[in-house]
């Protein structure tokens, strides 16, 4: 079986979180050398994935995590910016610290992690960089204002890193999930009352009948990774059962 990333290098940021662990997995199974840089290891790792522990919202965490891996690598391939949080409030009800952590995180944490990477991910020959959007940047659900504003930031971010960086060939897209069955959405169905019904009211809304699982993502992801969407560049590329063709949207 051939494997699609064999050999080249990848950095994962929110590696150890639910969408993050399945990505580095399936880089893994993929061939790739794998980093998985977050504040904090969850977890036993499988031998093939590396573990580093880095500061999205840091600079000079930034410029150190980069500045010890070209020490050892000659190159960086692949980027993923997966580290992000979720804030569940009004702009009324969100406090100005709040709102600037949450942009720390999203928007800043994607802004360092990819200038940092650039010197490296100059030297691959197919380099790609995949940020993490949301359908919530383009539509928004109630009372998550701070995330759809992050998310909508993202998106024009990730458009002009793709014309600034696509002559140096560098790729750069954004996946936008909708609901993934990740410890996230678990916290934001555990400040229901009644959780199950929520739920359940979760994947009947979608027209699959089911929100997405980690692996899902994950895929899309190896695929703008690989050599195979080397055309692909400056989307935002929408994965969400559904949920956004329709005209009608949920309110949980």
């Amino acid at each position: 079986m051939d494997l699609v990333l064999e050999g080249k290098t990848a950095l994962v940021t929110g590696g150890e979180g639910g969408i993050g662990r399945a990505i580095c997995s399936r880089f893994a199974r993929e061939g790739a050398n794998v980093l998985s840089a977050d504040l904090s290891r969850h977890s036993a790792r499988q031998a093939d994935i590396r573990f580093v522990e880095y500061d999205v919202t840091s600079e000079q965490s930034a410029a150190a995590v980069f500045a010890a891996l070209a020490g050892e690598w000659d190159r960086l391939d692949i980027l993923v910016n997966a580290a992000g949080i979720e804030i569940e409030k009004t702009i009324e009800d969100t406090s100005l610290e709040e709102w600037n952590r949450i942009f720390a995180i999203n928007v800043t944490g994607t802004f360092l992690t990819s200038k940092y990477a650039l010197p490296m991910l100059r030297h691959s020959s197919g380099a790609s960089i995949i940020n993490f959007g949301s359908y919530d940047g383009f539509i928004a659900d109630p009372k998550l204002a701070a995330y759809c504003a992050t998310k909508g930031a993202v998106h024009a971010l990730t458009r002009a890193m793709a014309c600034d960086h696509g002559p140096e060939g560098i790729r750069v897209n954004a996946i936008c999930p909708g609901y993934v069955d990740t410890p996230m959405l678990a916290s934001f169905f555990g400040e229901h009352a009644d959780s199950e019904a929520q739920k359940k009211a979760a994947r009947d809304v979608h027209p699959l009948r089911t929100y997405g699982q980690p692996e899902d993502i994950a895929n899309l992801v190896n695929w703008l990774a690989s050599d195979e969407a080397r055309y692909a560049s400056g989307q935002l590329w929408v994965i969400d059962g559904g949920l956004s063709a329709q005209v009608q949207q949920m309110r949980l």
